[in-house]
């Protein structure tokens, strides 16, 4: 199946859009925060008078009700009411199904990845050809947007790995020719890739290491990309509090980080803590994370932009 791959006629000019969050399976969550939102369905898709949605990725895994929230983006999107970016579970998903020019799936099929997955091709197990068919359109996604007003991407804008993606990709989405690539460790675009989809890393400091969401274990961490890295410790550079991580200068090459004055960003992917003491808030004046953790009992949050050059907390919007 061959979908389209021009951008509809909603991303040039229009700003009046509900950003939401991963979602990860959890359609329930997805149709009462749509329909708080002022959302109806007719024709058998959501629609606004006057908002239209930018999805901002991770529609699948963890959530059991995967293809549920797969018809709702979809139909959306077919629609001209919705924009879907792609997140690192989409991407996961089509390297999981892909073969490189040597005969090995781009992402490997083993214990770590397949669990991963599992949930979304449980979901799937009565029904090979739709699971096929969303691989395809996966393919479709954009890695990222932007317009006058702002931007967003799953999991970091850096302006030199977006260069990359503007320069490489197709009205920003990766072709199949492109794949193979993006996957290959050592290449322009897949570190490119690898920042859009799933952030900016560092290496913990000698010694020191931690389990992930996933129990992995892991030796580095994820930075906070909007924060200079020549002002911070080890401790306050990490998105996520890590033991013993120590408050002395952070030391590393990187030394961009997105700065006051640019155009606001939205993204997700980093599990945000939610409790009733500890609420959605933006980040910075120009940054918002919308990913608060709804699956791991968090909430499902979008934020409702109408032009800002300055972002508001009280317009982050949840069920309750």
């Amino acid at each position: 199946m061959i979908f389209n791959l021009i951008m509809n006629d909603i991303t040039t000019n229009f700003i009046n859009f509900d950003i939401i969050g991963d979602i990860h399976g959890h359609s329930n969550d997805l149709k009462q925060l749509l329909s708080a939102l002022g959302y109806t369905t007719s024709n058998g898709y959501f629609q606004h008078p006057e908002r239209k949605v930018l999805f901002i990725g991770d529609y699948i895994d963890r959530g059991v009700n995967v293809i549920e929230v797969l018809d709702i983006v979809k139909k959306m999107v077919d629609n001209n009411q919705a924009i879907a970016l792609m997140g690192n579970h989409e991407y996961n998903a089509i390297c999981y199904n892909t073969k490189s020019s040597k005969g090995e799936y781009l992402r490997p099929h083993n214990k770590k990845n397949f669990n991963q997955h599992a949930v979304t091709m449980a979901a799937f197990m009565q029904d090979a050809e739709l699971y096929k068919m969303y691989i395809e359109w996966f393919k479709t996604l954009p890695l990222f947007f932007e317009n006058d007003s702002f931007r967003a991407v799953h999991a970091c804008w850096d302006d030199k790995g977006i260069d990359v993606l503007k320069k490489k990709l197709v009205n920003n989405c990766l072709t199949d020719e492109l794949l193979e690539e993006s996957s290959t460790v050592g290449t322009e675009l897949h570190l490119a890739v690898e920042h859009a989809l799933k952030g900016k890393e560092a290496t913990l400091p000698e010694g020191l290491s931690f389990i992930d969401n996933d129990r992995i274990l892991r030796t580095e961490f994820r930075i906070k990309w909007w924060e200079n890295p020549q002002e911070m410790t080890y401790n306050n550079m990490s998105i996520h509090p890590i033991d013993n991580l120590p408050n002395t200068p952070f030391q590393s090459e990187e030394k961009s980080y997105y700065k006051q004055g640019e155009k606001p960003v939205f993204f997700g992917h980093y599990w945000m803590p939610y409790s009733e003491n500890q609420k959605p808030t933006i980040l910075k004046d120009n940054v918002c994370c919308l990913d608060f953790s709804i699956a791991k009992d968090g909430k499902l949050i979008s934020y409702r932009y109408s032009g800002e050059n300055i972002l508001d907390s009280t317009k982050i919007a949840f069920i309750k």
